[in-house]
């Protein structure tokens, strides 16, 4: 126990969250569904975490540790702000938007806007890259264009906009696996900066 570092216990809680990314892939990929439990019990653990472990500023840090129960509900609160409306927009699940609010549950708000950056710009290369191996780029933007004007309208005629779904889908992305990426890239670039850091200590 005395080698048990915040540091590593923060790598543990990383990992914890990467396995349960993980699980949402696959089940995203196979079904287009994302588990309830997995998610709430996902949500529940990263509370928990942030609320018994030694304290810090976060498990993606320089100075690794919990960041207390309010700090990551605040994170949890964030991922279903940014991802409701998309949902409401009919842009993505409901499945999406409650595995953002896990990793915000682990993460905080500070962290979690870096990955909620990179999951939307590893969403759009995915959508564009399916549409590629798919051969329907063009339709892709056919739809894009559709959805807008539709929107646009709804709008003047004071109605809610949606993003109905397109006459010819042009090829369904699971928002998952972007999701995971996106967090599981930002953890790697903040680990990577951290081991720099360490590097630079240690030259002096």
């Amino acid at each position: 126990m005395n080698h048990l570092t915040p540091a590593l216990v923060a790598i543990f809680v990383d990992i914890v969250l990467c396995m349960l990314l993980l699980g949402a892939v696959w089940n995203d990929v196979r079904s287009h569904r994302i588990p309830n439990r997995l998610v709430f019990c996902g949500a529940g653990l990263g509370l928990l975490l942030n609320s018994v472990l030694p304290e810090g500023t976060g498990f993606v840090s320089v100075l690794p540790g919990a960041l207390g129960f309010w700090k990551a509900s605040e994170g949890l609160a964030l991922g279903l702000i940014v991802f409701l409306p998309m949902y409401m927009l009919r842009a993505m699940g409901a499945g999406d938007v409650k595995l953002m609010a896990m990793v915000g549950a682990f993460l905080g708000a500070n962290a979690l806007i870096g990955t909620i950056v990179l999951t939307f710009l590893i969403g759009g290369v995915l959508s564009l890259l399916t549409a590629l191996r798919l051969g329907t780029l063009g339709r892709l933007f056919d739809n894009l264009r559709t959805m807008l004007i539709g929107g646009f309208f709804k709008a003047v005629l004071q109605e809610m906009p949606t993003l109905d779904s397109a006459p010819v889908s042009a090829g369904k992305l699971p928002y998952g696996v972007a999701i995971a990426a996106g967090t599981i890239s930002y953890l790697a670039m903040i680990y990577s900066g951290y081991v720099a850091f360490l590097h630079e200590l240690s030259v002096f």
